[in-house]
């Protein structure tokens, strides 16, 4: 069983975020691993796709949308919120499911759940201390770009295959 955490950040820097989903970090301190030359070190395994917007500008289009309509200016205010969906080691093992299908699922709760917000979708294939769990970050920019139905959070999604089931976890 998936499970599905969130967490509300009033962070201003959506750029960290970006680095955090595309680059190593070391998995105590959460700060970025550097090669001998001091550069970033890519993951190895990863797959990114935005919603709304370009997933390698993320940053830049949340950051531009938020001027336009001078939302998110002050401290107090939540800038992003970010959603885990975990999915268990034995997903993998006993279900079959590859990092293909956890994006596909990733990119389908975020059309379902967060129409009109730019969303960066990205999966990582390694799970924490190598433990292999797929897992799907999902970060939404808290001001919606187009205007749309409102819709109550935490919709069902069909999980396109058997024996695979997300329970709700919420965190602020």
């Amino acid at each position: 069983m998936a499970i599905l955490k969130h967490i509300a950040s009033k962070n201003a820097s959506y750029a960290e975020i970006q680095r955090y989903l595309m680059f190593e970090h070391d998995e105590d301190t959460n700060k970025p691993i550097f090669d001998e030359n001091g550069e970033w070190i890519p993951r190895k395994e990863y797959i990114m796709d935005g919603l709304n917007c370009d997933p390698f500008t993320f940053d830049m289009e949340c950051w531009e949308l938020n001027a336009l309509y001078r939302k998110n200016e002050s401290y107090d205010e939540i800038k992003s919120h970010h959603y885990i969906i975990s999915f268990d080691p034995k997903d993998v093992t006993e279900n079959g499911l590859t990092g293909e299908q956890a994006q596909q699922i990733g990119m389908e709760y975020a059309k379902k759940n967060f129409p009109g917000h730019q969303a960066l979708v990205c999966t990582h294939m390694d799970g924490h201390n190598g433990s292999g769990n797929i897992h799907v970050h999902i970060v939404i920019n808290s001001l919606r770009k187009y205007d749309v139905e409102r819709r109550t959070l935490w919709s069902g999604l069909a999980i396109p295959m058997p024996g695979i089931s997300i329970m709700l976890l919420k965190i602020t």
